[in-house]
């Protein structure tokens, strides 16, 4: 089975028709020990599915755990790039690392897909021809939950997320679409367990609403405390903190909570059923939008290498913008900045049978793009 993949770990797939004549070698760099180990262990395992099911020796996975520090996952990198002669790169989950590995390894010639951090940086000014995000840019999933929160009434919103370039991507997007006024804004320590000082100040904001993005642990850790502080606030957040794996931690506090995501297991299309269905089998789990981030890179991959030879970097990276895959999500396109464009939704926590999870009740943002594109010139 593919769970039982250790942290370093080298896998050998096939994809039949591949234009390469050697295998393509990939570095996996990501998250699977301490906090957020979930969430690089879901894209771990949606990218091996995809590899999997592929069925022929083409691609060769190398595996690492950042252990979500900076220091660790650049010396990965260096190893990959001029050890290991990895072609592509991917895995990474936080945009601290991220903003870290991915200008050095593109300056380099490597690729780099990201199913993850989608930082501000390298969708403006900072985007380059070889790096390609496959999950969103960091502010999406917030600006459709402001957007949600405008819609809904809410106009004192207290908002709080970690600090680091994700969570100041968040609070950013979520008051671009929003609007109203601010009860409080609060950066919190990234990987902070504790939260009563932050309650209290929510308690006595005189605030209307709350949103906060705190992925992983973090977001457990919140919600929980929030609801044993009775507060008697409406929640609003994008999917990271009501993503699968973190429901079951948190139990009923979750429930009935709307939170934005671009993926959910009810997008109504053929790959994304099989997906769902396969992910189940092979992991005795729900997959996450994680999951799916990861499955979904690692067919955007295959339908390139399917295409072009990854040493012809010009062919490789049409290839990529081309974008001719099935996606979980269904129509996958690249804006400019080699960024999706696509549909957020708004999902609501529920209750099947033992297991917490998510339905979409509305689509928040259509087609929706990012706010650095223009800023991006290649």
């Amino acid at each position: 089975m593919l769970k039982r993949l250790a942290a370093a770990a080298s896998v050998v797939a096939l994809m039949s028709g591949a234009a390469s004549a050697e295998p393509v070698k990939v570095g996996m760099i990501t998250t699977l020990s301490g906090g957020g180990a979930g969430l690089g262990i879901d894209v771990r395992d949606g990218f091996m599915l995809a590899i999997k099911q592929a069925g022929n020796p083409d691609v060769e996975v190398i595996i690492e755990d950042d252990q979500r520090k900076p220091d660790i996952a650049v010396q990965l990198a260096d190893k990959m790039v001029q050890s290991e002669k990895v072609d592509v790169l991917t895995g990474i989950i936080w945009s601290n690392l991220a903003m870290a590995v991915v200008p050095s390894v593109t300056a380099q010639g490597k690729f780099y897909l990201s199913p993850n951090a989608g930082p501000s940086a390298l969708a403006g000014k900072g985007c380059h021809p070889n790096y390609f995000n496959v999950a969103w840019q960091n502010d999406n999933l917030h600006e459709a939950a402001g957007a949600y929160a405008k819609d809904t009434g809410y106009k004192n919103s207290f908002i709080l997320a970690p600090n680091y370039p994700a969570g100041k991507d968040a609070l950013t997007g979520y008051k671009r679409f929003y609007g109203g006024d601010l009860a409080g804004e609060i950066y919190t320590k990234l990987g902070q367990t504790d939260y009563a000082a932050e309650l209290a100040q929510i308690r006595a904001s005189g605030a209307d609403s709350v949103f906060f993005f705190l992925p992983g642990g973090m977001g457990i850790s919140f919600l929980k405390q929030y609801a044993d502080s009775g507060i008697d606030l409406p929640v609003v957040g994008p999917a990271f903190s009501f993503d699968q794996g973190i429901l079951q931690a948190v139990g009923d506090a979750a429930l009935g909570v709307k939170n934005t995501s671009q993926w959910n297991k009810d997008i109504d299309n053929d790959t994304n059923k099989a997906f769902v269905e396969s992910f189940q089998a092979e992991y005795g789990r729900l997959p996450s939008l994680y999951a799916s981030q990861g499955f979904d890179t690692a067919n955007l991959l295959l339908s390139a290498i399917a295409k072009a030879d990854v040493k012809d970097a010009d062919a490789f990276r049409e290839a990529l913008k081309a974008a001719e895959f099935s996606s979980t999500r269904g129509d996958f396109a690249f804006g400019p900045n080699h960024h999706p464009v696509q549909d957020i939704y708004v999902r609501e926590v529920i209750k099947e049978g033992d297991v917490f999870t998510n339905k979409i009740i509305a689509t928040g943002l259509s087609g929706h793009s990012d706010a650095y594109a223009a800023d991006c010139k290649m």
